[in-house]
């Protein structure tokens, strides 16, 4: 979990990718209940992932107290997690009426906007959220984003582990490798592939990277192509030390989830490949109709915090809870989960092996665990490797978390003998065994 509000973003610019994931899950004791008027129950049930219900507790609140600005910004929030952009925009636009100052409200209508390419809009609301580095990187972006060209990309993976690496071309220039992970947000280079580039920044920024100053540029890219798919006007970071020199040099850069969710993207681990295919309405109906005749039922998907992913999975026999699920990245594990919840669950783990890591740049003390079962609709592993973080919370709330109850995340081992396809559009996630067709 995150320590510091701007480490998931800077650390990850550099193009490292980390092993920790934000989880969202219901309470592993206790039942959530109907909502009181003070919006506790409400609480309850966004806490538990019960979001449709958390909604209409929220919206009974706001019935009764129309000024209620918590119950107003959560069923916001709740329509953001599932993309629902007119509700979150309807219910975060009466928070900020109620409150223009408020940090969290402006933060959420920031995301909600950017999700939707609406930059402009999108930079005050960062302004006032706290996040200058946002709101001068979004107000200098002009024109259409994310210009989509071409209709499918397959691209092979050049190596799986530690961590998958793809080759992607950088305003037409040859192929670089890039890395991947779902919990990191924009794309972001090396400073090297940047300069080679030819990127000028639009804000920059020094900050503090394990103990040694860096800088953080942002800027606008004009094309990243992968395959055969092309996107181009590409918002992007990248950052370099007080030399000017690469932070990392792991890769050429690092592919986040803002440009996943511009795309129908399969993450086809068992055959080591990205397909990505322009969001049609065809191309999404004809994923749905290849899952309905493999018998395979579309999850949930849920955003929170501009790029963390969630669905619906189970641990040790937890029953469906909203778990965070990490596509890419580095590292053995096929799940992580805090170590009160490990306990809560009787997961065998051992204490006598501790393992020195880093989540979101972090220094911290894991152990291995090895749950009976771990589950996403039918996608099971059984007895496999896992690890416990004594130090990581059950519930991290804003501005460092999601605010809902965690008991972990799956990880790039679990995913391997199947293929993954998210569709932002209706938010559903596919996986099914074997590679992708």
């Amino acid at each position: 979990m995150a320590g510091d509000g701007n480490w998931d973003r800077r650390s990850l610019l550099r193009g490292a990718a980390v092993v920790a994931g934000a989880a969202a899950t219901t309470p592993l004791l206790g039942k959530a209940t109907r909502a009181h008027a003070d919006g506790s129950d409400a609480d309850a049930l966004f806490r538990a992932g019960k979001f449709d219900e958390a909604a209409r507790a929220y919206e009974e609140i706001l019935k009764k107290d129309p000024s209620n600005l918590h119950a107003a910004r959560q069923r916001g929030y709740v329509g953001l997690l599932a993309n629902r952009f007119p509700d979150a925009e309807k219910y975060l636009t009466m928070a900020l009426r109620l409150a223009p100052d408020d940090k969290q409200t402006n933060q959420l209508l920031g995301d909600c906007y950017i999700r939707q390419d609406k930059f402009s809009l999108a930079a005050p609301r960062w302004q006032v959220g706290g996040e200058e580095g946002y709101a001068k990187w979004f107000a200098a972006i002009s024109g259409e984003t994310y210009q989509i060209h071409g209709d499918i990309g397959r691209v092979p993976w050049r190596q799986q582990d530690p961590a998958p690496l793809v080759e992607a071309s950088v305003n037409g220039g040859p192929p670089k490798k890039f890395s991947f992970y779902t919990g990191a947000p924009n794309l972001s280079l090396t400073a090297s592939v940047a300069k080679e580039a030819g990127l000028n920044p639009v804000y920059a920024e020094k900050t503090d990277f394990e103990g040694t100053a860096i800088w953080v540029y942002y800027g606008v890219l004009d094309s990243f192509k992968l395959g055969g798919i092309e996107l181009r006007n590409v918002p992007v970071g990248w950052s370099a030390t007080e030399s000017g020199a690469d932070v990392s040099t792991d890769n050429d850069g690092l592919i986040g989830t803002w440009f996943f969710y511009h795309l129908l993207t399969t993450f086809d681990y068992a055959g080591q490949s990205l397909i990505l295919r322009r969001p049609t309405p065809e191309a999404i109906s004809k994923v749905r109709a290849d899952a309905a005749r493999a018998g395979t039922k579309p999850l949930p998907l849920w955003l929170s915090r501009d790029h963390d992913l969630s669905s619906t999975g189970s641990i040790a026999g937890s029953g469906p809870r909203v778990m965070g699920v990490n596509f890419g990245g580095i590292g053995e594990i096929a799940a992580g989960m805090p170590g009160e919840v490990a306990k809560r669950l009787g997961v065998r783990t051992d204490y006598d092996r501790p393992i020195e890591t880093f989540a979101h740049s972090h220094p911290t003390i894991t152990y291995p665990c090895y749950p009976r079962e771990i589950r996403l609709g039918d996608a099971v592993a059984n007895d496999i490797y896992c690890e416990a973080d004594p130090n990581m919370p059950v519930n991290v709330p804003w501005p460092y978390g999601s605010g809902i109850d965690g008991i972990g995340h799956f990880a790039h081992s679990f995913w391997k003998p199947y293929n993954i396809t998210l569709d932002f559009t209706n938010m559903n996630l596919y996986i099914a065994r074997g590679k992708a067709a």
